[in-house]
């Protein structure tokens, strides 16, 4: 295993569209799968902690259920408010069929 790495599921446990959330080391983390390729940031929505992964997924874009802040998946980037603070961004290494994420 890569250094550093956790490993987290299979490939086939995030399916295309899909939001799972994980858990690496002490840090609850959101997985998304946008057109194949794997994303991962905080689960826990920076406004009021909404949990992310109930939310939904519109391209690279989650939707935090409780007031509708949006973030890219892709950088942890607040894209609409309420939040204000970007979301911890998680690098994304499969190796064979395991899914590996590690804080950035």
């Amino acid at each position: 295993m890569s250094e550093g790495y956790a490993k987290v599921g299979q490939v086939a446990d995030f399916p295309a569209g899909s939001l799972k959330k994980v858990t690496v080391g002490v840090d609850e983390v959101v997985v998304a799968n946008v057109g194949g390729k794997l994303y991962a940031i905080t689960d826990k929505c920076t406004h009021r902690g909404g949990p992310l992964n109930e939310g939904e997924l519109e391209g690279n874009t989650i939707i935090c259920p409780w007031h509708g802040g949006k973030f890219d998946v892709t950088t942890g980037k607040v894209v609409s408010p309420p939040p204000m603070k970007d979301e911890a961004s998680f690098s994304v290494r499969i190796e064979g069929t395991d899914v590996l994420l590690k804080k950035m």
